[in-house]
């Protein structure tokens, strides 16, 4: 499991990138930002995060795959 401050910081890079990447370069950047909108919004009810499970997979930033159970 990740630290929450690590998705946060992820989720705020994301969306500060996508809209100044929408501002900029193509209006359908403002596509990514609702989607990680709506990635904050539904974790929020589920608890499911899919960076979370991104990032455990990969080892990053302390995050780490939730033990096996051995049944």
């Amino acid at each position: 499991m990740c630290n929450d401050n690590v998705i946060r910081r992820f989720a705020g890079v994301f969306i500060l990138l996508s809209v100044l990447l929408g501002f900029t370069v193509s209006q359908n950047w403002f596509f990514f930002t609702a989607f990680v909108g709506f990635n904050l919004l539904q974790s929020s009810f589920t608890s499911f995060c899919p960076l979370e499970k991104v990032l455990a997979r990969l080892g990053l930033f302390g995050c780490r795959a939730p033990a096996q159970s051995s049944r």
